[in-house]
């Protein structure tokens, strides 16, 4: 393949044209399998907090089947909407030839952060969900709870969801919205444990700092994915929920660093070897999944960059083959 000789800016808009979530489910699975068989190396994370949020640099290589390398900078700051009108999430994603090192694209990362964490649930449900799940309960009712809503609604024939967040006016738009666009019942909840109770999918994505899905809230057979907590200051599940759980971790040493995992571990509750296995040993097929109707399953989703470069290439060679995005140079000729 000939070397590139110029890169691409791609907006938050060209992404959305570019990637669909199905799409990006498909290519997040296949980028976990290949790190299952050992094919991919171990992705890293690089954290900072500020005092009104933080930022973390998540990078990865990956043959899917050209080589790529993707580093994602993204800045979380959970009071951007209210305080300034921006989204919460900032940040870019470079894409680089891992051959020669040559910046392929730089791009947008909200749009694929969003859609990449919504994939690795679906995913991760796919192998550790009841088989047939039907109902559903979202925590977190922000953008990042509709695309777990609607990734889940690709995997599963839902007849009914759950909707539960603190602020009330935004349970409702959410449950009003996506329930004419999926086509299922959406209920605005207050009562979180009844909601939890009667789910077979419970998903947590909020920037919480304590636990709020409790131990004694989770039925079993119940699917658990744990999605907002990224960093060690945050927290969603119950670390006694963890315990009496079979726990998949996203990238295990990671979730023990920043997860809901680390929190299971500090109390003592947990040890690294507890965690039953990485997604991707289980997308491979070196891990069983759920092994019983009864078994309560939690995935600890801290997001990892194979995701990111998985949704990365396909946004790159799509926008090749369409001529989207500007095009420019950043060495010299």
């Amino acid at each position: 393949m000939t070397p590139q000789t110029d890169s691409i800016l791609l907006s938050g808009d060209d992404v959305i044209g570019l990637l669909s979530l199905q799409e990006c489910i498909a290519a997040v699975e296949e980028a976990f399998r290949r790190h299952g068989l050992g094919l991919l190396p171990q992705p890293q994370v690089l954290g900072m907090h500020t005092a009104e949020g933080g930022f973390h640099i998540k990078a990865a290589l990956a043959d899917l089947p050209a080589p790529y390398f993707a580093a994602k900078l993204n800045g979380n700051f959970f009071h951007n909407c209210e305080r300034f009108a921006m989204p919460n999430i900032q940040g870019l994603i470079l894409l680089a030839d891992a051959r020669n090192g040559y910046p392929l694209a730089v791009m947008d990362s909200i749009e694929i952060t969003v859609l990449r964490t919504g994939a690795a649930t679906a995913v991760a449900a796919k192998f550790l969900a009841r088989a047939g799940s039907q109902v559903a309960t979202i925590c977190g009712c922000g953008n990042q709870g509709r695309v777990q809503l609607r990734a889940l609604a690709t995997v599963f024939p839902l007849r009914r969801a759950h909707a539960f967040d603190v602020n009330q006016e935004q349970t409702r738009r959410f449950a009003d919205e996506l329930s004419h666009e999926l086509g299922i019942e959406i209920e605005p909840v207050t009562d979180l444990a009844a909601a939890a109770r009667g789910s077979d999918i419970c998903v947590t994505c909020t920037p919480a700092k304590k636990f709020f899905l409790h131990k004694h809230h989770v039925s079993p057979g119940t699917f658990v994915a744990g999605v907002g907590a990224d960093n060690e200051d945050k927290q969603e599940l119950d670390p006694r929920l963890l315990a009496a759980s079979m726990v998949v971790a996203d990238i295990r040493e990671q979730c023990a660093r920043i997860g809901d995992l680390h929190h299971a571990i500090a109390d003592g509750l947990m040890r690294l070897s507890d965690v039953h296995a990485e997604l991707g040993e289980i997308v491979a097929g070196r891990k069983p999944g759920r092994s019983s109707d009864d078994e309560i399953t939690v995935f600890d989703s801290t997001g990892t960059a194979l995701e990111d470069v998985a949704a990365a290439a396909v946004v790159y060679e799509r926008a090749v083959k369409q001529g989207r995005g500007r095009r420019f140079q950043f060495q010299r000729r």
